[in-house]
């Protein structure tokens, strides 16, 4: 497991801390859940993007269509 330090403004870290502590978990816990969520968001983008590139926008519009006369 690596260490990470970063450098925050102490208002910042202290708003970290009461936050933290509502949730009932160590600062530590709180900002490895929040670079999960980070990393998450970035690898659905990016999956997203590479499924564009190759998509079929004739289909795709297809599709949304269809979709859009279901919710309708």
């Amino acid at each position: 497991m690596a260490t990470l330090t970063i450098r925050l403004p102490d208002e910042k870290h202290k708003r970290l801390k009461q936050l933290a502590q509502a949730k009932g978990i160590s600062i530590n816990k709180m900002i490895e859940e929040l670079c999960t969520i980070a990393l998450s968001e970035f690898d659905a983008n990016t999956r997203f993007k590479a499924m564009a590139a190759t998509g079929n926008s004739e289909k795709d519009l297809r599709i949304l269509a269809k979709l859009d006369a279901l919710t309708e």
